[in-house]
């Protein structure tokens, strides 16, 4: 399943095909060369990529009409104009349809058991005020981290409150330049642009944000993720992260850390967990802190390490990989307890595994446990969905139920009684969900919760949903924000 670039599609594939210029998959697209992704034009040929199919499809909405310009104004024309595009690597075809109504001014979707686009808050009415992200050619990835971050409140409002940066100055100042991957300009500010796309969200000024310049600079700082193939969202998220958290540490355009930090003191305050070097609201909110216990089988010896982390990754247990869904009689369910569980216990290493025991001054075989030693204000959890066999990377599309309120972290603490009554429960904030089989492809959305409602992000579409419909995507990667004291204590 490829990223959905066009707003409606069937899918049609003919049993056999011949085409007079070689296989489609290798052809190249017309504006930039690419081979990644091929798309054609079933109305004049034309070969694109995913990132230019899109606006060539609209084109050729805005050519058809013309014609109908001519028209009397009494004979409305409310029939759509429909252009089909296929994908040259599996034959499929999709029909965009655009409408007059619908290119003057696009309305964000919503789930046909919200009957309403206004909804009442303290008495008076609001619309939907969400912002999507345009998809810049299989961004998927990038757009569903980005929404799960704008979501995480202390996260996102300290990027947003930071001051503005002027990048530039002169003839240019006070004008919106675009980067294209010809400029040699290394004045770039991942902070800054992360900044701006946060702002950009949850305006209700627009459907649909083009993070274009954000991308520029992660092609700029993130090598790996050049280029317009599908990406994976944790890999990605990861990579965020850590250039966020290094940025900050050593200031950026004029802004020392120290400066950037006094904003929100009480974030770095009392934040204890450092990763490659002095704290940031990176390890503020998402740091964490294992215990790595080893035990040599031999002579008994034991190795404590302490790892701080910014998320946890998760095996699925292997007797639940074949349960695909919530209903499926194959089985009990398998839980997210169930993978913290198997992340936590005991597990004795195999030979390739063998510990080095200073006592024995050999390796030896012996056994290891992880403790939570410090749990962070946003704990980050990674259910490890693809998995190497043989040559290939497979996905496991085993259902895992999460709960949405109340995660109970403090069987897993190292010393539980020191934690209060209250401070290891968590509250779900927002879930990245893989589409499809494969890591090299397929799509990403996700959900969030947005002050008391539920939000489904896919791509530039935003859509109202609800806790029943969360509860049942089978999670890629989870956000979970620790509960306030006054709250309730519901446990999972």
């Amino acid at each position: 399943m490829e990223c959905p670039h066009l707003s409606s599609s069937v899918c049609i594939t003919p049993d056999s095909a011949k085409f007079p210029n070689g296989s489609p998959s290798s052809w190249c697209c017309s504006v930039c060369r690419s081979n990644k992704s091929p798309w054609v034009c079933l109305t004049c040929s034309s070969v694109h990529c995913g990132r230019y199919v899109n606006g060539h499809a609209k084109k050729h909405y805005e050519d058809a009409q013309v014609p109908l310009a001519n028209h009397k104004k009494s004979e409305k024309q409310d029939k759509p104009q429909h252009t089909v595009c296929m994908d040259c690597s599996s034959y499929s075809t999709y029909c965009s349809a655009f409408t007059a109504d619908r290119h003057r001014k696009r309305k964000l979707l919503e789930n046909s058991s919200l009957n309403t686009k206004l909804l009442k808050v303290n008495g008076s009415t609001t619309g939907i005020c969400a912002t999507g992200l345009r998809n810049l050619g299989n961004t998927c990835f990038m757009n569903a981290i980005l929404q799960s971050l704008s979501n995480i409140e202390q996260f996102c409002c300290y990027f947003k409150e930071l001051p503005a940066v002027e990048l530039r100055n002169g003839k240019t100042a006070g004008r919106r330049t675009y980067h294209t991957r010809s400029q040699g300009d290394n004045n770039v500010s991942l902070v800054e642009e992360f900044r701006k796309t946060l702002c950009a969200l949850w305006q209700g000024s627009q459907t649909a944000f083009s993070p274009e310049s954000l991308f520029y600079v992660v092609w700029k700082i993130m090598p790996n993720f050049r280029g317009y193939q599908q990406q994976d969202a944790h890999e990605f998220m990861r990579y965020l992260l850590d250039h966020l958290h290094l940025e900050l540490q050593g200031g950026f355009n004029g802004v020392s850390r120290s400066a950037i930090l006094q904003e929100n003191s009480a974030l770095s305050g009392s934040n204890k967990c450092c990763i490659n070097g002095a704290s940031t609201v990176v390890t503020a909110i998402f740091g964490g802190i294992l215990q790595n216990e080893v035990n040599c089988l031999i002579c008994g010896t034991e190795s404590r390490k302490f790892d701080p982390f910014l998320d946890l990754s998760l095996d699925i247990p292997s007797q639940f990989r074949n349960k695909r869904s919530k209903n499926q009689e194959n089985g009990p369910v398998c839980s997210l307890r169930d993978c913290l569980r198997s992340f936590t216990d005991l597990e004795e290493l195999d030979e390739t595994e063998l510990y080095m025991c200073h006592k024995c001054k050999k390796k030896q075989k012996s056994t290891k446990k992880f403790w939570i030693q410090k749990l962070p204000k946003v704990l980050c959890l990674h259910l490890k969905r693809f998995h190497w066999t043989a040559y290939l990377r497979n996905k496991v599309d085993t259902y895992v139920e999460f709960p949405l309120r109340g995660l109970d972290m403090k069987c897993y603490l190292l010393e539980p009684e020191n934690s209060g009554p209250e401070s290891c429960l968590y509250d779900l904030a927002a879930v990245v969900v893989h589409h499809g089989s494969g890591v090299g492809s397929g799509h990403y959305t996700a959900y969030a919760t947005h002050e008391g409602r539920w939000f489904h992000f896919n791509d530039s579409t935003v859509t109202l949903t609800d806790e029943d419909t969360v509860v049942k995507a089978k999670a890629y990667i989870l956000f979970y924000v620790e509960r306030q004291a006054k709250a309730g204590s519901d446990k999972l």
